[in-house]
């Protein structure tokens, strides 16, 4: 009698345990969503639309503040020099990086690895002021030459890291394979284990560039004017007496399109590379 009502009882329960997941779902795409919501609609408000809590999302909508953070030409000239020395830094990186990253995975490097973690745990913060002893005394402050090696100082260990598991999760018989075939270790690896993990470099290379985009406090210490990152740019509109809202959030709605529209194109190669040492083993 149990037997036959198992099949009962599991379809009764199948669609609360749908219904459950479906609820998570939407309650954590809501904690998530809310905020640039109501970011992308302040930037569509007044000031005094901004700070009235009975203005919800129903209002008349301006470009008034596009209009003035474009017209003041700072958000353009940061925006571009992010995307510069985000680019910069994180291809030198990767070039750096996946290299190393196979070669610690490959020939079972596990001190260099230790050595790795460590640079990944270390706080930047703490490496601010010999840095900017260092930079100064070679005339490097403010310039485009710092703000790339002090984020390749983090992006190499990142890259590195999550290069690590990928290539352990590759079969390395297609290397020896390769190798048998007259190719050197190095030539296996450019020619059939890189094209293989492109995935994993591209997830990697993708998180380095959104850290690079959003990093606030190298670009603080080391820019000037001429070099000034969107992170910085941001903290300019508030000043100690009020705070240009408006302005504040129609700036932060278009440094944030560059991110979501790589984290939208990258989709495919994110997912693949998060979740490529899933079958490992």
């Amino acid at each position: 009698m149990s037997a036959t009502l198992s099949p009962a009882r599991s379809r009764r329960r199948r669609p609360y345990g749908a219904w459950l997941r479906g609820t998570a779902i939407v309650l954590v795409t809501l904690v998530f969503a809310l905020p640039l919501v109501w970011m992308f609609a302040a930037a569509f408000k007044t000031n005094v639309q901004v700070t009235d809590p009975t203005v919800g999302l129903w209002f008349t909508p301006t470009l008034d503040n596009f209009r003035a953070v474009v017209e003041a030409g700072q958000i353009v000239r940061s925006m571009g020099n992010s995307l510069l020395i985000g680019v910069v830094s994180t291809v030198l990186s990767a070039v750096i990086a996946v290299p190393a990253a196979w070669a610690v995975g490959r020939f079972s490097m596990h001190r260099t690895g230790s050595v790795i973690l460590v640079a990944r745990i270390v706080p930047a913060i703490s490496l601010l002021v010999p840095w900017y002893y260092l930079f100064a005394r070679m005339g490097l402050v403010g310039s485009y030459t710092v703000l790339v090696l002090s984020h390749m100082f983090v992006s190499v260990p990142l890259i590195m890291w999550i290069m690590i598991s990928f290539f352990a999760g590759l079969p390395v018989e297609l290397e020896e394979a390769a190798r048998t075939d007259g190719l050197s270790a190095f030539g296996a690896f450019w020619r059939i284990t890189l094209p293989l993990a492109a995935p994993g470099t591209a997830t990697a290379s993708l998180l380095a560039f959104v850290f690079s985009w959003n990093n606030f406090m190298f670009a603080l210490v080391f820019s000037d004017d001429r070099t000034q990152t969107v992170p910085v740019t941001l903290f300019n509109f508030i000043s100690y007496a009020s705070t240009d809202w408006g302005g504040l959030m129609a700036a932060a709605t278009l440094i944030t399109v560059p991110v979501v529209l790589a984290a939208v194109l990258g989709q495919k190669y994110l997912v693949a590379g998060l979740t490529s040492g899933a079958s490992k083993g």
